[in-house]
C-alpha cells in the first residue's frame, strides 16, 4: 500500500492486514507506556479543511504513539483562506518535512487528487472527502465488528473476516462517507450489508450496490441483523427538504426503547448475544437513537472510538514502514 484512499479498492488480504496490525496496536495502548519507536524521526501532517475532533485528534494521538512528530493544519486562518492553492500549501508541507499527510477536505475525490497529482512523494490518507469516503472510519467499524462477532463465537478475531456476519446500517446514506466506505468494505470482509433509511435519502444508482434496501425501519429490524450502524442525519449537507420534520424522522427512522426491545427479542432468540449498535458519532439523543440505546451496554460508540486509534496506528505503522508481515 502507498496510500489509503477508499475502501472500494482495498484487497481482502491488505484490509485484514490493517486489521490484525490494529488488533497488535490496541496491545500497547494497554501498556503503561503508550509509545513505539516505529516511527521516529518522521512527520506526520494533519491537513484538515473541515473542522473535526474525533477524526484529528485520532490520527494525532496515533501518530505521536508510534514517536512520529506531528503538525496540525487548519485551513481557517492559514494561507488557504488568503486564496493559496493545495498544490502550494502541499509543495510547503513537504518542503517542511512531511512524510505522511493526512487530509479531509469538503470535495469528493481530493485525497485521490492529490496522491495521484504528482504534487508530492508522501504517503496521503483520506481522513474524509465530501461525501465521498472515510477508510478509516470503515476500518475502525470493522475492527469492532470482528471483535464482537468473534466473541459471540468464541473466537479470536485475528485473521478472521466477517463472513456471514448481518450488518443494518440506517439513516443518511445519501450524504454518508462512512456508509459508503463500509459497505465496500464489510462487503469485501464477507458480511451482509442491509441499509434503510427515507427514499429520499438513498444515493442515485443504490439498487446497484453490493446490498439490500429497505424503506422500513421495522421490516429491516425483523430481519434479525447481528449489527446496526445508526447514522447521523447531515443537514448541513442538505440543500433541501428530505423529510416533514424531526419528530417524523425519529418516529420512523429512529432507534427508539421499542425497538430496542424488538431487536434484542430477535437477536437473543438465535444467539446469546444481543445486536451491537455502533455509531460514527456525533450523536443525537431523541433523533437517531434514543439515550437508552446509546447508552446500552451493547452500543460500542466508545470502543469505536478506542479502536480509531488502534486502526490509525496500524495505517501509519504500515504505510511508512512498508512492514506487511
Amino acid at each position: 500500500m502507498r496510500h489509503l484512499l477508499s475502501t472500494a479498492d482495498l484487497a481482502a488480504e491488505d484490509a485484514l492486514t490493517i486489521l490484525d496490525t490494529a488488533e497488535e496496536m490496541a496491545a500497547v495502548s494497554t501498556r503503561e507506556v503508550k509509545k513505539l519507536p516505529t516511527l521516529r524521526g518522521r512527520t506526520v501532517v494533519n491537513l484538515f479543511f473541515e473542522d473535526s475532533t474525533r477524526t484529528r485528534i485520532s490520527f494525532e494521538a496515533a501518530a505521536k504513539r508510534l514517536s512520529a512528530d506531528v503538525m496540525n493544519f487548519s485551513a481557517k486562518g492559514s494561507s488557504v483562506s488568503k486564496g493559496e492553492s493545495l498544490k502550494d500549501t502541499v509543495k510547503t508541507l513537504e518542503a517542511i518535512g512531511a512524510d505522511a499527510i493526512v487530509m479531509r477536505h469538503s470535495a469528493s475525490g481530493a485525497a485521490a487528487q492529490l496522491a495521484g497529482s504528482g504534487w508530492t512523494d508522501c504517503a496521503v490518507v483520506n481522513a474524509g472527502d465530501g461525501t465521498h469516503e472515510h477508510p478509516t472510519q470503515a476500518l475502525l467499524d470493522a475492527l469492532t465488528l470482528r471483535r464482537g462477532w468473534s466473541a459471540a463465537h468464541g473466537e479470536s478475531p485475528r485473521g478472521n473476516d466477517l463472513s456471514g456476519m448481518k450488518v443494518l446500517i440506517v439513516g443518511d446514506i445519501l450524504h454518508s462517507r462512512v456508509a459508503r466506505s463500509n459497505i465496500w468494505l464489510l462487503s469485501t470482509l464477507g458480511a451482509q450489508v442491509s441499509l434503510a433509511g427515507p427514499a429520499t435519502l438513498m444515493p442515485y444508482g443504490v439498487e446497484n450496490w453490493p446490498v439490500t434496501v429497505h424503506y422500513g425501519l421495522d421490516d429491516a429490524l425483523a430481519a434479525g441483523p447481528d449489527a446496526v450502524m445508526m447514522l447521523r442525519v447531515q443537514t448541513e449537507r442538505m440543500g433541501g427538504t428530505y423529510f416533514p420534520t424531526a419528530a417524523e424522522y425519529t418516529r420512523r427512522w429512529g432507534l427508539s426503547d421499542e425497538r430496542l426491545a424488538v431487536l434484542n427479542r430477535l437477536t437473543l432468540g438465535e444467539t446469546d448475544s444481543p445486536a451491537l449498535i455502533l455509531h460514527p458519532g456525533p450523536m443525537n439523543r431523541g433523533v437517531e437513537i434514543s439515550s437508552a440505546a446509546a447508552d446500552s451496554p451493547q452500543t460500542k460508540v466508545l470502543d469505536q472510538v478506542s479502536h480509531g486509534v488502534s486502526v490509525r496506528m496500524a495505517v501509519l505503522h504500515l504505510l511508512l514502514t512498508g512492514d506487511h508481515s
